[in-house]
This record gives C-alpha cells, structure tokens and sequence, in this order.
C-alpha cells in the first residue's frame, strides 16, 4: 500500500488545526524565524501545541527553517533546530546545507526545500544519497518530467505543489526583490517584484507592450490532474499558501482531501491516506469561491500559452455572469449564480484594468451595488472575489474529523480491560455479578467519546459478561484506553513515509551546476547561485568538491542574472517560431520597465526553453 499525503499550509495554530480537521496528512508551518514567508512566524509552544493535536490523527508536522542563514545567525538556528527536535516536529524544511547539517545533528528529519532547485533526477538522487528524507520538487515540472526522476530516483520521497500561487522564478534562484528593494526572497522577505505593472520595450526603445503584468502568473490548481501526479510518482501533494487565512486553508484542504480519497476508493489495493480518520463537513468545498488569479495547470501538461494573468496580480474569483442590463443604480446578470448582500465582485474595463465594487442589495438576478461603477457596460463579464455566504460558513467551525475504532471489554484475573485499536487499558475491581443486564450501561459510557478523535463503530462484550462495574470505573476505563491510544501506536503510521536523515557526509558524485541545473552554459559563472552565507555552507561545498561564491545578499554583483523562469513572454505573446509563433517584428533583446524607469533585460534561451531576466545596468 502506498501511502499518499495532503500537505497544506498554517500561517499559525489556528489554521493548522484546522488544516488537520479538514482532512490534512500533514501540515507545514513557520517557527518564529528562518522561514520562507517573515510574516508567518510562530512560537515553539504554538508548534508543539500543532505536534500534540495532529498526532493523534497520525498526521505529521514540518517546519520550514529553509532560509539561508548569515554566521551570525549560526548559534539562534542551532538553538531553534534543538528546541523544535524536543517537540517531536516531523520534519524541517531546509536550503541552506549549514541548516541541513545542524538538523541531522539535532536528530530531525531533513526535507529538502523546492529553494534548493530541484528539477532534475541528478539533483534529486545527490539530495537523497546525503541524507534528504524528501526532495520537494520545482513548481514547473511536467508529470513526464515527474516521472522520470521518479523512474531513475524510485526510492526518492517526491513532493510537488497542486495548488496556490506560483513564482515566476524558479524557486531559490530569483534575486530581483533583493536587487531592487533589498528584500531577499531567500530570507523570506519577497517584495512580490512579479507582480509589479512593466512597459515592455525592445533594443531600439520601440513600446511594444504597455504597463500590463507580464511576470504575474495565474494560480495553480492541480485538482482534475492528481491521477496524473500520483501515477508519476509524487508522494506528498502541497499546497501553498502560509500567509492565507483559515477559511482558505479549510475550503482548499477539504477539497483536495476529497478527491484524494476518490482516486483512494477506485484503487482501494494499492493506495491509502498517510493518516487516520474522516471529514464531515458543513459547507461544500468549492475551489472557485477561494482566493485566486484564474487558474491554470501551469507546466503539468508541457508548455502552456495561458499561464500568465497580464491584466492583473489581484484575485479575480468566479465567473458568475455577464452584465445583461443597467439600469439606474443597479444592473442585472445573465447567468445562474445567486448572489448575497456584501459579496465582492469585479469586472476587466475597457483599459483592462481590474474594477471591484460591493453589492449593497440583491433582488433576484438585479444588483444594487453600493457605489454603481463608472465603467460598468453591457457584456462585460462578471467575477465574484467574495463570496459573503461561503465565508460565513467558513467562519464557523465547519468540520469534524473521526477515528473508528472498535471496544473489546474482558475480565481479567484482577479486574477489567477495554482494548480500543492496539490499547489495552486495565483496572482494578471486584467481579460482582450483575442484578440486572449490565450491557445497556456499559454500552452507553463505553462509547461517550465526544470530545476525543475517536468514534465507536462497535463494542465487543462477550456472551455471558454479567458483571457490575461502576460507571465510574467504566469511565476511566474508557479515558485510559482513549490517552494510550492518542500517544501509542499513531506515530507508526508515519514510518513508510519517511526515514531518519544520515549524516551529510556521504561521498556522491559532485553536485556540478552542469549536471545538475538547467540553465544556460553563460551563466555557469554565477557562483551566487548556490546561496552560500555562512562559512558552515561552504566548508559543505568544498568537501563536496564544489567551488561556490558568496550568496547575492552577501557579494551584491553589479552584473547579475535576477530571475530564470520557464514561462516565457516570447512564447506567451504567441513569437516563438520554435513552436509554431509569428516571426517578432521587434528587434531584440528585450526589457521590461518599471514604472521608475528601471531596466531588466530578457534574454531567451531557446536550447532550455527558458527566459532568463537581468539587471540591466
């Protein structure tokens, strides 16, 4: 049986419990510092509280320490890394090898974060032969390429991304917020450069496009394609999101976990969940009534030409209808959707600008909104950004997730037992004969189990157990067996998918940019590309052989290679003639601009397929 795992996002407590209540295997979740998002820190107490709540549903807890690290910093991270192996944390999320080192010394199991660039079966199987636990793959890899890591790396754990928003980038390698504002995206602090308005220009300053969103691109969804990544070989199926709210996290966990128990249902022999229990849920989960940009399944599939949303970085939501007429302060919809008083929604004008507006008063198909737009027209088609009756649902408590278990009740020589799963909890009592049938009572205070992870599908009494036990002694009976249960044999459950981290000394094959990178032979000499900034990182590095510089945030290159991305605007905007595309018109190399004047070159690189972006100084 191979287990399967829904790993989704806690900005904090509260959305990592409820993660786990809809339907999560696993959840990933950022201590106080050296995570990938700053501002979803939290403290170790909050992650042991995490730890104790999700193991008794055997589902797992990793936290991402996968920041790079200054020396400085060296001695907190070390300390930080004990306190999170004292809780019983999972796994970590890791990209600097200082931190990847100190962990295994700690005792914690090391996943290899998709910072470290992981796109090829070479880079996968160096990241496994040191000791990696789990290589979490780059966003933009199609399940052909999938598959093949997973046919030349079988013994490789593979975690790829299903849902949220994407980096333009490929993930660890993308400098422009620390470029531009001296946010580093490696140190969690991202500046969203992406989603930032360009003019694109060619070499002889012709606009060819003007102001529009050409780095933004729409967010994943991977939901109708999740037999396709299975079948590749992926094991953990993420979703991103550690700055969203609980209502995101509730609405996309119960979503995907559905799904991955269908696909469980027509495979009932081969595949099973990687923890315990099931969901009921309150509300019906609905991806397009969840934050997103338009949807898209970005590389899974190969190339793509409609990836990117050009018109807008902003959540776009569901289509709900097309404006059919307006009339005085309110309009009507052509369409089926129902709509309720303070939802959100918007509309692309005539500029291809994003408008919202608040609906103040629906009668039937009419909308009154709460200031009429000016730019509303006739046929424009309408989006719904916020849906006030799905976020009143999920405001609530809005799931419950159920162990079944099974109770044997027998005598024993000196008292009673109740086995609940592989628990066994006993009590000292005398053997008095029951005066009337005791099974009604033991029935009734065997399975109160409100409260607890559990529920009871039967009760084991033998024929002829007529003995009277107290309801109090049945009471803490039952409590015995509920707390052995919660902290025995779950943590097992966790054992097929995962295995400890050896010491990062094993001898490999060098990691060379050549056999292990995709991107261009020119830029080979930019040795900040392995993020090195500590002297632990690279004493790693040269022991492996392999000469490195000074991460960016530490050597600030004048020169320097920003972003490598595989979507590419040449392609996009439909000029690739390797695939089919017009001819360009335009001159090359083109930049885009900011709307400071700021230049950055595009440079295309047809032999990789991909679009490399540089300052241009």
């Amino acid at each position: 049986m191979r287990q399967l795992e829904l790993l989704a996002p806690a900005k904090n407590l509260e959305c990592g419990i409820a993660a786990i209540d809809h339907g999560a295997d696993a959840v990933y979740i950022g201590a106080d510092r050296f995570g990938a998002r700053v501002a979803a820190g939290n403290s170790v107490a909050d992650i042991e509280a995490l730890c104790q709540y999700a193991h008794q549903y055997g589902a797992r807890v990793y936290v991402t320490v996968n920041t790079i690290v200054y020396d400085d910093e060296i001695e907190a991270t070390r300390s930080l890394l004990k306190q999170l192996a004292e809780i019983h944390v999972d796994a970590i999320l890791v990209q600097d090898m200082a931190v990847a080192e100190m962990a295994r010394e700690a005792g914690l199991t090391i996943h290899a974060s998709t910072q470290t660039d992981n796109r090829t079966a070479q880079k996968v199987r160096w990241l496994s032969e040191l000791g990696f636990a789990r290589v979490v793959l780059a966003r933009e890899l199609s399940a052909a390429e999938i598959a093949d890591i997973h046919s030349q790396v079988p013994d490789a754990e593979l975690e790829v991304f299903i849902h949220g928003a994407l980096c333009v980038s490929y993930s660890g390698l993308c400098y422009a917020s620390q470029y531009c504002f001296n946010r580093s995206a490696n140190r969690g602090a991202c500046a969203q450069f992406c989603r930032m308005k360009f003019d694109l220009i060619d070499a002889d300053g012709q606009e060819i496009g003007h102001q529009r969103y050409y780095l933004s691109l729409k967010d994943m969804n991977q939901s109708e394609q999740l037999s396709k990544l299975i079948e590749a070989g992926a094991t953990s199926f993420k979703i991103e999101g550690r700055l969203k709210d609980a209502a995101y996290v509730k609405n996309v966990t119960a979503a995907y976990s559905q799904l991955l128990n269908d696909f469980i249902k027509h495979h009932p022999t081969d595949y099973e969940r990687a923890s315990l229990g099931s969901c009921t849920y309150t509300f019906k989960p609905d991806l397009r009534k969840t934050f997103n940009r338009g949807y898209t399944h970005y590389f899974l599939n190969g190339r793509q030409p409609d990836i990117a949303s050009f018109d807008t970085p902003k959540a776009m939501g569901e289509f709900v209808g097309t404006v059919k007429e307006i009339r005085g302060n309110s309009f009507n919809v052509a369409g089926v959707a129902s709509f309720s008083n303070g939802d959100g929604l918007c509309f692309l004008n005539s500029n291809r600008e994003l408008e919202g507006f608040r609906v103040n008063r629906v009668e039937g198909n009419r909308i009154f909104p709460l200031k009429m737009p000016a730019n509303l027209r006739p046929g424009l088609r309408l989006y719904r950004n916020n849906d006030v009756e799905m976020e009143r649902l999920l405001s609530r408590p809005s799931a419950e997730r159920k162990i079944p278990v099974k109770l044997a009740i027998r005598a024993t020589d000196d008292g009673f037992s109740l086995q609940m799963g592989e628990a066994v909890a006993h009590i000292v009592a005398e053997h008095q004969e029951a005066q009337k049938d005791p099974r009604e009572n033991i029935l009734r205070q065997l399975t109160k189990l409100g409260g607890t992870p559990y529920e009871c599908t039967e009760v084991d009494i033998p024929e002829g157990f007529n003995y009277f036990i107290p309801s109090s002694l049945l009471a803490d009976l039952r409590r015995q067996a509920v707390s052995m249960q919660k902290t025995g044999h779950f943590r097992c459950k966790s054992e097929p998918l995962t295995k400890k981290s050896e010491p990062l000394t094993k001898k490999s094959e060098p990691l060379s940019m050549q056999k292990c990178a995709t991107f261009d032979a020119k830029v080979y000499h930019f040795s900040y590309l392995y993020n090195v900034s500590n002297h632990l990182a690279r004493q790693f590095y040269e022991a492996q052989g392999i000469k490195v510089g000074d991460a960016f945030e530490v050597s600030k290159p004048e020169r320097c290679l920003l972003m490598q991305c595989r979507h590419c605007l040449r392609y996009a905007l439909g000029f690739c003639v390797k695939n089919g595309g017009r001819k360009p018109e335009w001159h090359e190399p083109l930049s885009l601009r900011l709307g400071d004047g700021r230049l950055f070159r595009l440079e295309f690189d047809c032999r990789n397929c991909q679009m490399n972006v540089y300052a241009d100084e």
